[in-house]
């Protein structure tokens, strides 16, 4: 993760971008102050893609459509062999 002049990342494009998807985030700077960022697309699909709800994620299960016994003994306690 680099930091760029504004005026260096311009006359740099394409080394900017290249550096982006081979190094990660590259940061562009104006007068000290970080103002933009440069991603990949890849990462840029990553961090705007929708994620899917808890329940959405278990619909989507290949386990989804089978019947599975869950049963559990119903008793309040549990006997525990000693050790």
């Amino acid at each position: 993760m680099a930091t760029w002049q504004l005026q260096t990342a311009k006359a740099h494009l394409s080394q900017v971008v290249r550096e982006a998807v081979q190094e990660g985030p590259q940061y562009i700077a104006h007068r000290g102050k970080s103002v933009a960022v440069v991603v990949s697309q890849t990462e840029f699909d990553e961090l705007t893609h929708p994620k899917l709800s808890f329940v959405e994620f278990i619909r989507q299960s290949p386990l989804a459509g089978l019947n599975m016994d869950f049963a559990r003994e119903q008793t309040l306690t549990s006997d525990i062999e000693d050790l």
